[in-house]
């Protein structure tokens, strides 16, 4: 039976963003903040309880990865950040390093429930948790690129002046510079993006390019000009939690394990996913075009090279 608690470790940006998207919507009943400043997390906890009159009920307090062991969810947003100029990849060695002993505490908790990794590079945090904790993959859940689908989505609403909610496009591959936008299957509004550029309709396969590379580049820019992105990922990371505890069978574009989906293997990258209260339930294979599909493999070469650094002992 699920409980609807959630144990947060890493209580920065973006957890607290989390911690408060989570009040906010009402989508979890316990919430645990761990962190290694302590006093961080109880005011964050002491913060948000102060919302309480406004918002649904909740249990919220910090606590200790003891804590973990009943919990539905575990979310993971501790680690280094990305600095300006720095690319998520160059994080690969601060962050495994604080993931092997946070995975391994948690364990040893005796966690048995699903992990949810928002900390860059995630696809490669992802692949590192998975080897760590010893769990099933389908159990372990990467961020993966549903920021920046959602980035396009809103993106491709604002070029073509509509709700970016009835915009159904995908980012696919590493959440970061190797990643690649799904031009052959996005529609607005049932409308394949191709058909309309045909018809001279909205943006040209210029400004469609450009329109990419500023989904690509978006966390470089708003890194540039506040030093942090914070409020979209906690809202990404939300919007998953919901779907894993009210088990929705949702389709988002999530970091999972491929063995064998679009002739890939042993990498976590990002790709549609129907997910539920028991993780990943079916990894979702588009029909790609051969360019596609070959940017997607170039993605995950560049994955498995990062994953070799990953310390495992």
């Amino acid at each position: 039976m699920i409980k609807g608690k959630v144990a947060l470790v890493g209580s920065g940006f973006v957890g607290s963003s989390y911690a408060y998207c989570l009040l906010n919507q009402g989508i979890a009943n316990e919430l645990v903040i761990i962190d290694v400043n302590h006093k961080k997390a109880e005011g964050d906890a002491m913060d948000l309880n102060h919302g309480l009159p406004f918002a649904p009920p909740m249990s919220i307090y910090a606590g200790t990865y003891a804590d973990c062991k009943d919990a539905d969810l575990v979310v993971i947003t501790a680690g280094a950040n990305q600095a300006p100029g720095e690319t998520r990849l160059d994080l690969i060695e601060k962050n495994s390093k604080i993931f092997q002993s946070i995975i391994g505490e948690i364990m040893k908790s005796g966690f048995g429930g699903l992990f949810l990794v928002a900390t860059n590079p995630v696809d490669v945090l992802s692949y590192a948790t998975w080897k760590y904790s010893g769990l099933p993959p389908e159990r372990i859940i990467g961020s993966g690129t549903i920021l920046d689908t959602a980035r396009f989505r809103y993106m491709l609403g604002e070029a073509y002046n509509v709700d970016s909610r009835n915009v159904h496009a995908y980012i696919i591959g590493e959440h970061g510079d190797t990643e690649l936008p799904v031009y052959s299957l996005a529609d607005v509004a049932g409308r394949p993006v191709r058909d309309l550029m045909a018809q001279g309709v909205g943006p040209n396969e210029q400004q469609l390019d450009e329109l990419f590379v500023n989904v690509r580049d978006a966390a470089y820019h708003i890194i540039e000009r506040k030093g942090a992105t914070y409020y979209g990922i906690g809202m990404s990371l939300a919007r998953v939690t919901k779907a894993i505890l009210r088990n929705e069978n949702s389709v988002l574009t999530l970091s999972t394990l491929l063995t064998g989906q679009y002739g890939l293997e042993d990498v976590y990258i990002g790709v549609p996913v129907i997910i539920n209260r028991y993780g990943i339930r079916e990894v979702i294979e588009l029909s790609l075009s051969d360019d596609e599909m070959k940017k997607l493999h170039q993605s995950a070469k560049v994955l498995k090279k990062a994953n070799q650094s990953i310390p495992v002992h």
